[in-house]
This record gives structure tokens, C-alpha cells and sequence, in this order.
């Protein structure tokens, strides 16, 4: 059996065994599709409630991060809404709901699938040496993870946390690397005249454009990390 077919071969064992991570990565996977089409039904509500106080802008912060963190939203529609009925004030707390979702969507993704990598390594000795031998790596795999337009927020957080990178590393390179993206949607939503426009606005052949660049600089990446040194 090659290497993969091991490592295949492992996980299917390990879900077998602990269904709940199956229903995790389903959670992950699914739920931000639903989530948006929910919203996409109420979302005229927020104009309701503006953001005045401090206490309101901790409320949004402490709730985008529930959202973001849960995986009941996708990221990119949070920062496209929030651009426009809160404005760029709510940038820098939208930014800090995002590092507070890191830090939940990565700890969920250890406690649901706890005991997978370690079996893994253990079944998959030369796979855990692969890893190691790349460890200088992980923060550039994190940028580029998250600076892909195709890989949910949500997905990712599990998938670091899966892979035993640090946490500190999935927010010091992974903020910056979703800048870019949460930049693009916010801006795409203050400068909207109304949120369906925003929406609308996402898929312009500009933003198309920078979608792909964006995707093209992700895999290329990635791909960075997962070849094998030739030294």
C-alpha cells in the first residue's frame, strides 16, 4: 500500500470510530452556505441596529466572532455586510472578531478530532517526518491558506489545527493573509449604495480578476510548501 493509501487508510479508521469529527468537517464544510442563505433572507435587520456605543461595538465583535468562529457565516459575506451598514469604524473590530474566531474554530478543530494527527503520526511515521522537515515552513502555509479565495475560513482553522500548527503562527501569518480578501469586501460594501448592490458588486470582472490573482498566489503557495526540498 503507498503512502497515501496509509494515511487514507487511517483516517477512514479514526471516523469510523469518532463520528462527531465526521459531523465536524460536514459543520465546516456546509454550514456557512446555509448560514448565508439565512441571511440573505434577514439581512435587512442590521440597519436597525447601528453601531453607537462601546458596547455595541463589543457586541459585534464578540457575535462576528460566534458567527465567524461557529461557521454559521462565511467571513467574506461578515465583512461585506458590515462595510456597509457599519462603515470603516467597524474595520478594526471586525479584524479582532476574526482573530477571536481563529482562536475558537482552532480549538474546536483539536477537540473534535482529537487523537487523529497523533495516530496518524504514529501509523504514518515517514508522514510525520514530512511535516517536520517543513516546520520552517508553516507560517507561509498559513498566509497562502488563507489568502486563497477557494478555502473557507472555517476548513482552514481545522485544517491547521489538525496539522499541530501553533496557534500563535495561525494568527501572526493568518491575519495578514486574509486582509486582502476582508479589505476587498469591506471597501466593495461602504462604497455600495445599497447591500444588494454590494453583493452584486462582488462579482464585477474586477473583483473576478482579483479573486483569481489571489487564487493563482494561494496554490502557488501552497504548492511552496507541500513539494519536496531539492537541496
Amino acid at each position: 500500500m503507498t503512502k497515501k493509501g496509509r494515511i487514507f487508510k487511517t483516517i477512514r479508521s479514526y471516523f469510523g470510530k469518532h463520528p462527531s469529527g465526521i459531523f465536524a468537517w460536514i459543520w465546516v464544510t456546509a454550514m456557512p452556505f446555509i448560514g448565508s442563505i439565512i441571511f440573505a433572507a434577514n439581512y435587512s435587520f442590521l440597519g436597525n441596529h447601528p453601531l453607537q456605543t462601546g458596547l455595541d461595538y463589543f457586541l459585534y465583535t464578540v457575535i462576528g466572532a460566534l458567527l465567524m468562529g461557529l461557521a454559521l457565516l462565511p467571513t467574506t459575506l461578515i465583512a461585506l455586510a458590515s462595510g456597509f451598514y457599519f462603515g470603516w469604524l467597524s474595520l478594526p473590530f471586525l479584524i479582532l472578531g476574526y482573530s477571536l474566531a481563529s482562536v475558537l474554530g482552532y480549538g474546536l478543530g483539536k477537540v473534535t478530532n482529537m487523537g487523529l494527527t497523533e495516530k496518524l503520526f504514529r501509523k504514518n511515521p515517514k508522514f510525520k517526518a514530512a511535516l517536520d522537515s517543513r516546520k520552517e515552513k508553516e507560517g507561509s502555509l498559513v498566509f497562502f491558506v488563507r489568502i486563497s479565495p477557494v478555502v473557507p475560513f472555517a476548513v482552514s482553522n481545522f485544517l491547521f489545527a489538525n496539522l499541530n500548527i501553533k496557534l500563535w503562527k495561525v494568527l501572526v501569518y493568518g491575519i495578514p493573509g486574509m486582509l486582502t480578501r476582508t479589505v476587498i469586501a469591506f471597501a466593495a460594501g461602504v462604497a455600495a449604495s445599497s447591500y444588494l448592490a454590494a453583493k452584486q458588486s462582488m462579482n464585477s470582472p474586477l473583483q473576478w480578476g482579483i479573486g483569481i490573482a489571489l487564487l493563482v498566489i494561494g496554490v502557488g503557495g501552497i504548492y511552496n510548501y507541500v513539494k519536496k526540498s531539492r537541496k
